[in-house]
Order: structure tokens, then C-alpha cells, then sequence
């Protein structure tokens, strides 16, 4: 137990380092506003965050509950993106096209972390490659949906290409980065799944029987009940906790999570609202959290120190990632309905938007000593640069979208 004097110590630590990433949660938006939107908020998160970091300020620490928050803020982030993720569309041409690249985009990043970067462990190599093939779609929903595009073909392209670039980087992280042999980690991997599946089973069988259950659910749901909500949460850690025991990575028990939420909740079954709810516990309060720790620990010096290997990080980004997305638009009949060139160029920017996921992966590389603090730190400020730049270009070319669409319209059929 903690002598009282120490105690004191970490609990006015604790409240100094939330008040000031509250202050960033504050903050951040109205200066994103300043700007009009160009800066994008996540970016203005990270870099608030370094300068409450050690590299700059030291006002915040990351120890004790803050970490813990930011580890919920993690999950709820890739709760939302597991929630996305509609397996019709993975099932569907344009999925399993998705899919086809990605694993040619992890191959190329495999290639190029092997032979031109100077990594020399197949291990390393392998989280270089899962976080220079990722795709931010946590990120991207709240553009997606600001600029109405989620039901347009653009929209689900991007879904397709954003939910196969978090998916497959979170099973390649689990069975390729883990301690164990990766035909040790398939194993425990199926047996994880198994054991999600019948938490997802029995309660969609058995709900509808219960009618009385269904009934408090829905009755439960407002006010100062939140019955699902909290069913949700504990679902999320649940979750997550499973992961932690099986010695898997968190995120894959939260993506998991949300998918079986989308499979029970169906239409807002139980809570009409319950989509709008997690929004507003998910990115009003944990997710800008998690983005704020996630820019205390990067290493200010190593990025200044490199500025070279932040641009390349940059490039390379958008060479592993964006390049094959839009040759298979380009090339292929990929089932998109992507017919303009703008169109499949803003796809491409899309899917190379890298963020969470380079956070999570060079988090296990970090800690499983594949990769050093300055590398990651590079990474993850070249993630926060993708989300900063390659976002403003997509809306810059959608400008011109209305425009190519009546020129089209004036053309004899």
C-alpha cells in the first residue's frame, strides 16, 4: 500500500496530468476552427500533446489512471471501427478486392523495410510493414460523415480499403508480432474467435426469447439508467480482457468487440440512440485522450534531429499504400463504380491516412523492443502528417467534383 504522503503525491499528479490533456481537449477544436478545418483536429491533439510531453513542458505524466484512460480511448476508437465494418461489403467485390491489396501493399512494405531501411530482423521489418500499410478508418469516419460522402461509392470504397486496412493489420499484429511461433498464435487466434463467436451467439438467440431482458434493455436505455450503454462498456472490456488473457493485443478484443455489437444491436433494436451515445462518450472525452498521450510519448528530439526520415516516412506511406490502391482502381474492375480520375486519386489519399493503427503497432514493437522510441516516434509523427495533409488534398479535389459530374450530364448520350 502507498504511504499517505506518497499517495497524495500520485493523486495530485494524476488530477495535474488530466487537467491539462482536458485543457488540450478543450483547446484543440477551437484551433482547428481557427484554421477551417485544415488543420484537423487529431493532428492538433498529437502536437499538443508533445508539448505537454517530456520532450517539451512536462506538465502531464503518463502513469497511473491516465494510462488507463488512454488504453479505453484506444478501444473505443476501434470499437467504432469494428462497429463500421459491414460484412457484406468485406464479402462483396470491392472487400475482397480490398483485401487483395492490402496484402500486396504489407508485401511491398515487408520488401522495403527488409532491403532499403536499415532493418535487419525479419520481426521489425514486419511492424514496419503493418504500419506503413494501415489505414486510419477510425479517423476518416468523422470526415467521411462531415462531408457526406459514407453513402456514396467514394464513401464505401473508402470503407472497404479502410476496414481491410485496420482488420488485416490487427490479425497480421497478433499472429506475426507475438513471442510465440505464428502457427502457435493461429491456434490461439482461432480459439479467441471461437470463444467471441459464442459470446456473440448465445445472446442473439437467447434475447429475443427473453422478452422481459429485452424490455428493461429498451426500457433502461435513457435517462439515469444507460442499461445498454453500460452493456456496451462491459462488453468492450470484456473483451478486451479476454485478449489480455489469451496474451493477444487489446485492440483485436476491441475491433471484436464492435463487430458483435453491430451483429446484436442490429437498427438501434435495443437503444435508438446508442450510435449517437457512443460518439459522444467515444470522442467527446476517451478518444482526444488517447491522441493526446499518444503525443506525449512521441520523442520530439528524434523527429527534429531527422527531419529526412519523417518526409521519407511520409512517402513511403503513401507509396506502400496509396500507389497499389489506386492501380487496382485504375486497372481492375474492382466492382467501386469509381469512374473519375479524381475520384480514384481521393481513394488513395484516403486509404494511405494512417494514424491509430501505427500508433497501436509501434506500441507492441516498442515494448517488445522490435523497434526503438526515435523509430516509432518518427512513425507516429508521420502518421499524424498523413492525416494532416492527405484529408486537405481529397477536399481540395472534391471542389471539382460537382463540376466534372455536369459536364458529364451536358455530354450526348
Amino acid at each position: 500500500m502507498l504511504q499517505p504522503s506518497l499517495q497524495d503525491s500520485v493523486t495530485s499528479t494524476q488530477i495535474l496530468s488530466t487537467f491539462w490533456i482536458l485543457l488540450v481537449l478543450f483547446v484543440a477544436p477551437l484551433l482547428s476552427r481557427l484554421t477551417r478545418g485544415l488543420v484537423p483536429e487529431v493532428v492538433l491533439l498529437l502536437v499538443l500533446g508533445v508539448v505537454l510531453g517530456p520532450s517539451l513542458s512536462s506538465l502531464a505524466t503518463v502513469e497511473y489512471g491516465v494510462e488507463l484512460v488512454s488504453e479505453l480511448g484506444l478501444g473505443l476508437l476501434f470499437l467504432l471501427a469494428g462497429y463500421e465494418l459491414e460484412p457484406k461489403l468485406l464479402c462483396s467485390r470491392t472487400g475482397r478486392s480490398a483485401m487483395v491489396v492490402w496484402v500486396v501493399c504489407a508485401g511491398m512494405g515487408f520488401a522495403l523495410a527488409w532491403f532499403a531501411l536499415p532493418v535487419r530482423d525479419a520481426t521489425a521489418a514486419v511492424a514496419v510493414a503493418i504500419a506503413l500499410s494501415s489505414t486510419a478508418l477510425g479517423t476518416l469516419l468523422p470526415i467521411l460523415k462531415d462531408r457526406g460522402l459514407l453513402g456514396t461509392p467514394l464513401g464505401r470504397a473508402v470503407l472497404a480499403h479502410g476496414a481491410s486496412g485496420e482488420l488485416l493489420p490487427v490479425l497480421a499484429m497478433v499472429v506475426l508480432l507475438s513471442s510465440r511461433k505464428p502457427a502457435a498464435s493461429v491456434l490461439l487466434l482461432l480459439v479467441y474467435l471461437a470463444t467471441i463467436a459464442a459470446v456473440a451467439i448465445v445472446p442473439r438467440h437467447t434475447l429475443p426469447r427473453a422478452r422481459w431482458l429485452a424490455r428493461l434493455l429498451q426500457e433502461r436505455s435513457h435517462g439515469t439508467g444507460q442499461l445498454v450503454l453500460r452493456a456496451v462498456m462491459l462488453l468492450l472490456i470484456g473483451f478486451m480482457a479476454l485478449a489480455e488473457t489469451f496474451e493477444l493485443d487489446v485492440v483485436l478484443g476491441a475491433f471484436a468487440a464492435g463487430a458483435v455489437l453491430r451483429l446484436l444491436s442490429g437498427e438501434g433494436r435495443y437503444d435508438t440512440h446508442l450510435e449517437d451515445k457512443l460518439e459522444t462518450l467515444a470522442y467527446g472525452f476517451f478518444v482526444p485522450f488517447f491522441f493526446v498521450v499518444s503525443g506525449m510519448e512521441i520523442s520530439l528530439g528524434a523527429v527534429v534531429e531527422q527531419p529526412q526520415f519523417l518526409l521519407a516516412a511520409v512517402v513511403l506511406i503513401a507509396a506502400v499504400r496509396g500507389v497499389p490502391v489506386w492501380l487496382a482502381e485504375r486497372f481492375t474492375d474492382t466492382g467501386s463504380g469509381l469512374e473519375q480520375p479524381r475520384e480514384r486519386a481521393q481513394l488513395a489519399m484516403f486509404a494511405a491516412t494512417g494514424l491509430p493503427m501505427i500508433v497501436a503497432v509501434t506500441q507492441v514493437a516498442v515494448s517488445t523492443e522490435l523497434m526503438s522510441d526515435a523509430t516509432a516516434s518518427i512513425l507516429v509523427a508521420a502518421g499524424a502528417t498523413t492525416v494532416l495533409i492527405f484529408p486537405v488534398l481529397t477536399h481540395v479535389l472534391q471542389r471539382e467534383a460537382p463540376s466534372d459530374r455536369r459536364q458529364q450530364g451536358e455530354r450526348p448520350g
